[in-house]
């Protein structure tokens, strides 16, 4: 038997092969309080 880690699962539209999601980590390099900065903009240019 399989842990459930391991097994698919779907969350909303997407099918998912685990159960292991990272969360987005697009705020990372955000300033103090929270605001893009210059060099976000150019990462995501």
């Amino acid at each position: 038997m399989q842990p459930e880690l391991f097994t698919s699962t779907t969350l909303g539209s997407l099918i998912l092969a685990n159960r292991m999601v990272m969360a987005p980590m697009t705020r990372n390099r955000a300033d103090s309080a929270g605001v893009a900065t210059t060099l976000m903009a150019t990462y995501y240019a």
